[in-house]
């Protein structure tokens, strides 16, 4: 019995009492079963033991609803006032935990429903695999046994079995594996799908646009070979670069498809020592390496020991090509006509004039480029002294050179092409005396970067030059539009084939619209030279010519009365007057166009492209291809 302090016993509740009367029930219940069945534990039945405990639960649910009955309305109120006194004030929460507590709640929703529907639609490619297979998805439910599809190994089925390839299920390890390579294969997927728009861009720049199946030469010359005499053979799993050390030799392939595994292996940067030996072919003429950069010393002696009746030498990125390798050329390779070579820096100024005294006469080409280091004035001077039968000369990118290199080219007669790309600054009138004395025989002209040129070069090259078909005179700001319009007004030359006037324009940060007078290439001189060659011209750029005014590239293109039936290349770079509406009338006055340049034309978004243009630059240029192309397979599917 319970006392208060007070010395006045406590009453008990009739919960209590309840509770108390249960835990008799139940002693009292264990100790007569406990009596009764004395013996083994043999001699005791189930059956009498669940009366037993069924009769002791009916007890304990009669007593609880009599104490339940006895309890009046007074002991229920002073219950709640306790239960109201013993809980604790619930902390007030913030705005901030109820905002995370909300966001933490929408996140989980959202899972879940992601959760749900990728299990909708696991359920339907499960029935679809089922019912394509000729089985029942519902014939199994969790909690069955089946045998795995793959390894036939019995297990237990649960809501989350996959379902292979056939329509079975998987077991727990399969149903892991087959979750993996499903994952890889999404990955290879999307990776393949990024290098295929990697490549179209690169084709797009190189200006190749795919409009339909490649040519069976072209795969056979992008998709490699095996290692065998003739290797070239269809083969789209394996490519030339990547497997290239496993081929032995080229065999007899013609001179055209030589060249271009040259250009696949250069631009793959595969061309190296071991790789050199497909080229060396002692009956052959020409040597085309694109790429020297992997070469040795001992790999140039090995090309000219090699091929003894070298007529041509196109080596470039030959960085180290030497005197002792010039040497061994001249004293063992007697018939070499053209020689094109790229940044051989240690070759000295010795080596270069006596490479000019040993050939002589016989040399008919010559192209050096970025040359820093040697190859002066005098070189020139040794070279147009014994070379007299030169037809083709370009010098680009050639540090040492100035006027007096100028004068002593002038004196070559029998010149047809002429390049020149110098980094000294030169005087007009050495460019004019050069213009002077061979302008007569020229075919090709071409003056790049002659910061010094002005209006007597222009008016020299339409007095001298009759025989022209392509003309160069580009990264000019003296000469002004009115001299331009002249060269091109009652030009005795035949219409130009090509054309590059890029960079010729007024350069002044402070005046961006140039002085009144246009200089360089304007809306006048564009006029005139559409007028004069531009039935003919096949490849023309006006890169930067920016005052040229959308009004006359209008006039010129106007998609009815003028068309070019010729011209496949055009470059508008950095004209930022072009918009959409005139590069479609540049299409519809040009169908013979391939390839359009056109960076930094902000104006030009959303043209529609025709099939086998590639447009570089202007906003949206790629998409509107893609687009293109999806909607010319949609047309031939339908």
């Amino acid at each position: 019995m319970l006392v208060m302090s007070s010395g006045v016993p406590a009453q008990r509740s009739p919960l209590e009492t309840s509770h108390k009367v249960q835990a008799a029930s139940r002693v009292n219940g264990a100790k007569t079963t406990a009596f009764k069945h004395s013996g083994t534990s043999n001699n005791i039945s189930a059956a009498e033991i669940r009366s037993n405990y069924e009769q002791r639960l009916r007890q304990a649910r009669e007593n609880e609803a009599q104490a339940n009955g006895t309890e009046d309305s007074s002991t229920n109120d002073q219950g709640d006032a306790e239960h109201d006194e013993e809980m604790p004030d619930e902390p007030v929460e913030s705005t901030g935990t109820r905002k995370r507590k909300s966001q933490a709640a929408l996140k989980a929703m959202k899972a879940a429903k992601q959760k749900k529907e990728q299990a909708k639609q696991d359920d339907d490619a499960r029935i679809f695999n089922s019912m394509a297979s000729g089985k029942k998805s519902g014939s199994l439910l969790p909690g069955q046994l089946e045998n795995c599809e793959y390894c036939k190994k019995r297990f237990t089925v649960t809501s989350y079995s996959k379902t292979g390839s056939k329509g079975g299920l998987l077991c727990p390890p399969c149903s892991k594996r087959e979750e993996l390579r499903d994952r890889q294969s999404k990955k290879s997927l999307a990776n393949k799908n990024k290098r295929g728009r990697r490549q179209n861009v690169s084709k797009i720049l190189d200006g190749i646009v795919q409009s339909s199946a490649q040519a069976l030469l072209r795969l056979a010359l992008k998709y490699a070979c095996t290692p065998s005499i003739h290797p070239v053979i269809l083969a789209p799993e394996l490519k030339v670069a990547d497997h290239i050390t496993d081929v032995d030799e080229f065999g007899d392939l013609p001179p055209d498809l030589v060249l271009s595994l040259s250009h696949i292996l250069s631009k793959r940067r595969a061309l190296t020592s071991l790789t050199l030996d497909l080229f060396l072919r002692g009956d052959v003429t020409a040597i085309d390496i694109h790429d020297c950069g992997k070469l040795e010393e001992d790999d140039f002696h090995k090309i000219f020991a090699t091929m003894p009746y070298l007529e041509r030498v196109n080596l470039r990125f030959a960085g180290q090509l030497k005197d002792k390798q010039l040497e061994y050329m001249m004293n063992h390779n007697k018939f070499i006509k053209h020689i094109h070579l790229d940044a051989s820096n240690l070759i000295s100024n010795e080596g270069w004039q006596n490479l000019f005294k040993t050939y002589g006469s016989q040399l008919e080409s010559l192209k050096l480029y970025n040359l820093d280091y040697s190859l002066d004035d005098k070189s020139i001077s040794v070279m147009a002294k014994h070379c007299t039968n030169l037809r083709r000369l370009k010098l680009k990118t050639c540090w040492l050179l100035g006027d007096d290199a100028l004068s002593s080219i002038s004196t070559l007669s029998n010149l047809e092409h002429l390049s020149l790309d110098f980094l000294k600054e030169t005087s007009a009138a050495a460019l004019l005396e050069v213009v002077d004395r061979l302008g007569p025989n020229l075919q090709t002209l071409s003056l790049n970067s002659f910061k010094n040129a002005d209006d007597t070069v222009l008016d020299m090259i339409h007095q001298r030059c009759r025989r022209l078909s392509k003309l160069r005179f580009s990264d000019n700001c003296i000469c002004t539009d009115t001299a331009f319009a002249l060269l091109f007004t009652d030009w005795e030359n035949p219409p130009l084939t090509y054309v590059d006037v890029s960079g010729t324009r007024d350069v002044d940060n402070a005046n961006p619209n140039g002085p009144e007078d246009p200089v360089g290439l304007a809306s006048a001189g564009f006029q005139a030279l559409m007028n004069h060659s531009g039935k003919h011209l096949e490849t023309l750029n006006i890169c930067s010519c920016r005052h040229i005014s959308h009004t006359s590239l209008s006039a010129a293109f106007d998609g009815t009365r003028n068309k070019y039936p010729c011209l496949r290349e055009f470059d508008i770079s950095f004209h930022t007057s072009a918009d959409d509406f005139l590069l479609l009338s540049i299409f519809k006055s040009c169908p013979a166009l391939r390839k359009v340049i056109a960076f930094a034309c902000f104006g030009i978004r959303d043209v529609s492209i025709p099939p086998g243009v590639a447009l570089i630059g202007g906003l949206n240029a790629h998409h509107n291809t893609a687009q293109q192309d999806t909607m010319k397979v949609i047309d031939q599917m339908f």
